[in-house]
Order: C-alpha cells, then structure tokens, then sequence
C-alpha cells in the first residue's frame, strides 16, 4: 500500500521523506541583507559600545554607563527630552485631526476638489529648512507678516519664536502645517477605499451627516488613522532640521529637542555624551512606538 507524498511522488505507508528545499530562492535576499547589516545594525551596535566611551577620532577609553548618568544629571538634557515627547505629541495629535477634516472636506463635492488636494500636499515637496526659514521670517515680533496682519484688527502678535513658553509650540505649529498634507492624502485613500454600501445602509436607517461620519467613516478609517499617528509620532520624536533652522533650540534650551541637544554636544567635541543621546532616543522612539503600534493594531484587528 503506498500514499502519496506532498510532491505527489509515491512512497511506502508509514514512511516519511522531507522535501528538500533549494537554497536558490534564499539567495535572493542577501543583498538586501548586506545592506541592512552594514547600514542599520552595524551603525547602531558600534554606537552602542562608543556610547559607553569616551572617544575622540583618534583613541577611546571605556567609561561604563557614565556618559549616561551624566546626560540625565543635566537638566537641559531632561529637558530636551521631555520637549521631544511633548512636540511629538502635540504635531501628531493636530495632524490626525486636520488631516481628517481636510480630508472630509476633499473627498465631498466641492469645487476645485483636485486643485485644493493639489494646493494642501504642496508643502510636504518643500525642502524642510527652506519652510523653517520663511517662518522665521514671518514670525519676527516686530517685523513679521503675521503679527503685522495681527495689529490690523488690533491685537499685539506674541514675540512666537523669542518667548520661551511659545517657542517649541510655534515649530510644532509650522511642522503641522507642513506635514497635515501628508495625512490628508493618506486620510482620503482610507476614506474613498469605505464601500458605498455602508453610506446607503445608514441612509435607509435616517442617520445624520455626523452620524454618518462617527459611526461609518471614523471606524472604517482607523488604518489610516493607525498610520497617520504612527508616521508623525514617529517623525515629532526624531525632529530636527525645523528647529534647528528656527530656533537652534532657543531661546536658551526652551525649544531643544533631544535630536538638537546631540547635535551641540558634538559640536561641543562631547562625542561619548552625543552618541549616549542617541542610544537614549532609539530607546525612546522603541519604548513609545512598538507598544502604541502593538495596541492600534490590536484595536484594529479586534473590529
């Protein structure tokens, strides 16, 4: 008696014989595996050990976990952290909420509906450090085109960039302007991929525009939701060329990131202490981000 193996080859009862699979399609994935290795785990492991040194271009000396100690002994080192979690916060948050509102409003039936999509995405093509450098320029306290247009209708604009308690809030509020046109568009392929049907269903039943959007479109877009604060979180916490074009990190250390404090520290010559702020934001991009994707998704899968 013989039964037929996977292959379809006959072979006796009871025995087994395992397929042999060929290496050939593996090999395939080497060079991407070359490329991985050389650009992302060989860089970040031989940061691992330099933060753990103090080290020129020339010689290292092993010092343990001091560079560390001492980066949350320094209280403008603490305080570019919490800035950091603080901007990706409030850049993500914002985002989610105009992009989904734009994203109503384009996907309705409005005049100009390409143009306007067109206009919205325009300043996620414009180079980061050239936005940051107009802003600067629109933002001066008193020569600024914005609080200019303010004190046409009487009110004194804010000092936006020279105030320490507005400064890091005015960078988040041109990285959304930025960036919303990012989330829009993701939002409007989340919102045109709904099926008609589920509209038509809630019709029938006589729910409301806002209903309609609260019980069908808000649901049903949840992976572009999931993506939209992923991609910004993910974006808020690794900042850097906005500030540093706008601010540097001023005024003092108010508008400091943790991504601008590593970059003084190596301009300061601290590459041990630099390089210890790195690992400390990997980590920190690790510990926020893995489990906030592990609960959108979780959510997600659960409807």
């Amino acid at each position: 008696m013989t039964v037929l193996s996977e292959a379809g080859s006959a072979l006796p009862h009871g025995g087994s014989k395992a397929i042999r699979r060929s290496p050939y399609p593996g090999w395939f994935f080497l060079p991407a595996a070359l490329i991985y290795g050389v650009l992302f785990l060989a860089p970040t492991f031989a940061s691992l050990y330099f933060s753990l040194t103090r080290w020129t271009l020339f010689n290292s000396t092993f010092i343990g976990l001091d560079n560390f100690a001492q980066f949350f002994r320094e209280p403008f080192l603490v305080q570019g952290l919490v800035n950091t979690v603080l901007y990706a916060a409030i850049t993500s948050g914002l985002k989610v909420v105009l992009g989904m509102l734009l994203a109503l409003l384009l996907t309705s039936a409005i005049m100009g509906r390409g143009y306007l999509r067109s206009v919205v995405f325009f300043p996620v093509l414009v180079s980061t450090v050239g936005v940051g450098i107009t802003f600067t320029v629109l933002m001066h306290p008193t020569q600024g085109m914005i609080n200019d247009a303010l004190a046409l209708f009487g009110i004194k604009g804010p000092g936006w960039l020279v105030d320490p308690r507005l400064a890091l809030f005015s960078v988040a509020l041109v990285d959304v302007w930025k960036g919303v046109g990012l989330a829009t568009v993701i939002y409007i392929a989340g919102i045109v991929a709904i099926p008609k049907d589920y509209y038509e269903a809630a019709r029938i039943d006589g729910a409301t525009k806002w209903q309609n959007f609260l019980y069908v479109t808000l649901p049903l877009s949840r992976p572009a939701t999931a993506t939209v604060i992923i991609l910004s979180f993910i974006g808020g916490l690794r900042t850097f060329d906005l500030i540093w074009a706008m601010t540097r990190g001023g005024p003092g250390f108010a508008s400091d990131t943790i991504a601008s404090v590593i970059y003084k520290q190596y301009q300061a010559g601290f590459y041990g202490l630099s390089t210890a702020g790195n690992v400390v934001l990997f980590v920190l991009i690790g510990i926020l981000v893995v489990p906030l994707t592990m609960f959108l998704n979780r959510k997600q899968g659960h409807e």
